[in-house]
């Protein structure tokens, strides 16, 4: 019978090694709490939300899974697999639901990021005044209105006797009905979407920019740089950062596109281009209380969602040693 192995002196250094490093990590971290304790305190709350609201109600994601029955519940309801994930795929709309969300995600992205970073520099160009505070202030308004009026004022302008019919006949043309014609769906989701949102979505790079050196700025001017050479070598490579983050955060939504705007504006007319996987979602799942139905599709969109995150974050810290964790 083979005798225990002890351990020797270097075996027992470096486990008291260890445990000394450890404690020590725990007294720095504990020390640190204690000094941060107000702050902590002021966490609270938005743990308890997040944890209320956001991950208390993934436990109910098991019914993507079942026959979901109001009368049995989650637990009691009878457990059916993949059945709700197969029948969205071999759906004979599902081409046409991932199409239009990928689709207008996409368009949004290549139209709607480059938008805010242009207007932030050219913002930055103007000096302090009147001119570029009221300009500011012009840009951030459409977000703060209601997206219920939004979708009125567009509905009310694209109407077939709305203001852009009105120019249209003005100049001799025939009017379009723009709101029954699916073709022109994604171009009016997507235009009056940069508009609203432009303005605040710029306020993170005017930051990021307020945070550069003034001093490099000097240095160029000295070089016998221009404002457009100290744009491109100053200001952008400061908001490398910013927008490497920023277009990360927007991949990891590229299947999600906002259910209460398409509903407003959408009708059976332009279904073609107009519906998209949360609206599906909503008149299936919600109206056709296919609840079960309904979190399958969502958990679909969130498992896209999460992998296109963590495959852009990965190119991102693999080329530009860029990420977000």
């Amino acid at each position: 019978m083979d005798k225990p192995k002890s351990y020797g002196f270097i075996d027992w250094w470096k486990n008291n090694l260890k445990i000394f490093i450890l404690e020590k990590k725990l007294r720095k971290l504990s020390r640190k709490i204690f000094i941060d304790k107000y702050l902590w305190f002021l966490l609270i709350p938005v743990i308890i939300y997040y944890a209320i609201f956001c991950y208390a109600p993934m436990y109910g994601l098991i019914i993507a899974f079942k026959e979901f029955s109001p009368l049995k519940g989650i637990i009691g309801s009878t457990w059916i697999g993949f059945k709700w994930f197969r029948q969205f795929f071999d759906s004979m709309y599902f081409g046409r639901l991932f199409k239009n969300t990928l689709l207008i995600n996409v368009y949004g992205l290549l139209w709607g990021f480059p938008i805010p970073i242009i207007f932030a520099i050219l913002l930055n160009e103007l000096k302090d005044g009147f001119f570029k505070k009221i300009t500011q202030t012009i840009s951030y308004l459409p977000h703060f209105i209601s997206l219920v009026v939004i979708c009125g004022i567009i509905l009310d302008l694209f109407s077939s006797r709305g203001l852009i019919n009105t120019l249209i006949q003005l100049i001799g043309k025939k009017s379009i009905n723009f709101m029954s014609e699916a073709n022109w769906f994604r171009t009016i989701y997507i235009s009056t979407g940069i508009w609203q949102e432009f303005g605040w979505s710029s306020i993170i790079y005017i930051a990021s920019i307020s945070a550069i050196d003034p001093n490099l700025y000097e240095a160029a001017r000295c070089d016998g740089a221009n404002r457009f050479q100290q744009m491109l070598n100053i200001t952008l490579p400061g908001l490398r950062n910013t927008i490497t983050i920023l277009l990360i955060l927007n991949m990891g939504s590229i299947l999600s596109v906002g259910f209460e705007k398409i509903n407003l504006l959408y009708n059976p007319a332009i279904y073609e281009t107009a519906d998209v996987i949360s609206t599906y979602v909503y008149r299936r799942g919600i109206q056709g209380t296919e609840f079960s139905f309904g979190a399958a599709v969502g958990l679909f969109n969130s498992v896209v969602n999460f992998f296109v995150l963590l495959t852009f974050q990965n190119l991102s810290k693999k080329f530009s040693e860029i990420s977000l964790f």
